[in-house]
């Protein structure tokens, strides 16, 4: 007699994968309810799945003004989803547990490892209540230097409100903003001088994209860089590169009208919100289509491993370059930071990049060709979906059903990670000691 199949276990991709889309679906059932929304009617389920995955995959892309249709609770909800979107739904829920003075098994904590990119499960109850105690404590140092901006502008109650609210959407790298109350979808625009403003939210975008593993090694190794490990060397180099040489860019090709203060500030602010957060202090449409092309770069490059952005992270990026440079130099393997690379390192890193240039292409070109829109414009809005982004040229509220679907799969892959799907879909190779014949095949 035949035992009957026991149920099996999910491994750990699936568990973040469904935990993603639990949470998108509570957040949509409650953007429905109808004091949601400001005019008190129920939202269709479609608008209301696209905000809930903007904002479980903090986003920021929009079909309706955040300030002006949705009501007090309905930007609750999304703060809320933004937070646990931003932490990851197992950090968040593996940070209760903790509270709650449970124990967590090794198979949570092979979840919890997988969800942060840490690389052990040892240590990673410890560094789970650091990454939750440095975000609240991040987060609320930008909403003390936001204050008292936001309180002279809109009174001490909406002010503290408008402080929480854009420190926690700009720390988890989101992109949503109340600011639409003058004029609706106008970001931060005036706001495109303010010091204090524009300090604080780059600061915070910089911060939360940056990763979890990263903000340890600063904590525990403080200015000794050389005992820093590998991926935060990168991490950090490469995150300062993207940010100078566009910002570079950006004030002596773009912004040469504007003031001496504000060519400064918008120059920087534009070169850190496309990794990945989503805010903009000028009209992205008045840019030319140079400029919104190196935004479309820096948005599918993203930010980091582990961190609060999307994208296809910077760590990709310095293995790409690097095994570049290798093969330029002849070496057998590329090397970083005097340590070497593995070969599968490398294949994942090739294989991240093929499927965001592939669905970042094919997704533009099927919202051009059902809307009848731009290519260009198309790709600005598919590279921010993918890259978690939720920078607009205006398309998105105006976009067919068809078209924002979509950009709801992309906005889910973005955040989940392409190759997280593909792995929780697979099953596990099993060990094979035989290999196919070898040959040749000319590239370049």
């Amino acid at each position: 007699m035949e035992h009957p199949r026991r149920f099996r276990r999910l491994t750990s991709f699936q568990t973040i994968i469904l935990g993603f889309a639990l949470v998108i679906l509570s957040g949509s059932l409650l953007l429905m309810l109808p004091f949601s929304s400001r005019s008190g009617e129920v939202t269709g389920f479609l608008d209301a799945l696209f905000t809930a995955v903007s904002a479980v995959c903090v986003t920021g892309l929009v079909v309706f003004d955040t300030a002006t249709y949705w009501s007090f609770f309905g930007q609750l909800v999304i703060i809320f989803l933004i937070q646990i979107g931003g932490l990851g739904v197992v950090t968040a829920t593996g940070a209760i547990v903790i509270l709650t003075g449970k124990k967590i098994g090794l198979i949570q904590r092979n979840v919890m490892q997988e969800a942060i990119s840490a690389h052990q499960v040892g240590g990673i109850v410890r560094l789970t209540k650091f990454t939750v105690t440095a975000t609240f404590a991040i987060e609320g140092i930008g909403a003390l230097m936001m204050a008292p901006v936001f309180c002279g502008d809109f009174g001490f109650q909406k002010g503290i409100w408008y402080a929480c609210f854009h420190a926690i959407s700009a720390f988890c790298n989101a992109g949503f903003d109340l600011m639409g109350t003058d004029q609706p979808f106008s970001s931060l625009t005036a706001y495109a001088a303010d010091p204090v403003v524009n300090f604080a939210v780059m600061f915070l975008i910089v911060v939360g994209g940056i990763g979890f593993m990263t903000w340890e090694d600063i904590w525990t190794h403080r200015h000794h860089f050389r005992k820093y490990r590998m991926q935060s060397k990168a991490i950090l180099w490469v995150t300062g590169l993207l940010i100078l040489v566009p910002a570079a860019y950006f004030y002596f090709f773009e912004f040469s009208g504007l003031s001496g203060g504000e060519r400064v500030w918008s120059s920087f602010f534009q070169s850190v919100t496309p990794r990945t957060a989503g805010f903009n202090t000028v009209d992205l449409t008045a840019l030319c289509d140079v400029s919104q092309g190196l935004m479309i770069v820096l948005m599918l490059i993203g930010g980091s491993s582990g961190s609060t952005a999307g994208g296809m992270k910077t760590t990709t990026l310095a293995v790409l370059l690097t095994s570049a440079l290798s093969v330029f130099r002849r070496r057998e393997h590329p090397h970083l930071f005097r340590r070497r690379i593995s070969d599968e390192t490398v294949k994942y890193a090739s294989t991240v990049l093929q499927m965001y240039l592939v669905l970042c292409l094919l997704g533009g070109m099927v919202i051009s060709l059902v809307d009848g829109l731009p290519l260009l414009d198309c790709l600005f809005e598919t590279a921010s979906a993918i890259g978690t982004v939720g920078l607009s040229l205006g398309l998105t509220p105006a976009l067919s059903g068809c078209s924002k679907i979509v950009l709801i799969l992309l906005m889910f892959i973005g955040r989940v990670g392409g190759l997280t799907l593909i792995f929780a879909a697979s099953t596990p190779p099993r060990p094979n000691g035989s290999r196919l014949p070898e040959e040749k095949i000319t590239v370049g």
